[in-house]
């Protein structure tokens, strides 16, 4: 496999879990720029993010404690 292929294949598949979490957390109840900011932070538990909005907590404050 040439060098350039394996450098890219890792940026794809982060792009790939990226836009999987930007799905899942539109589902979930986020809106459009949240849930990007959101998908991007690898630090932030994706099941968290999503239990918060389950368990009736408010949009800002999900972000206040994931963020």
């Amino acid at each position: 496999m040439p060098a350039a292929n394996a450098t890219t294949l890792p940026e794809l598949e982060l792009e790939q879990v990226e836009r999987w979490r930007l799905e899942t957390l539109r589902r979930a109840g986020y809106d459009a720029e949240s849930a990007a900011v959101l998908a991007s932070s690898h630090e932030v538990d994706l099941h968290d993010a999503v239990d918060l909005l389950e368990r009736g907590c408010s949009l800002a404050t999900a972000l206040k404690i994931l963020l």
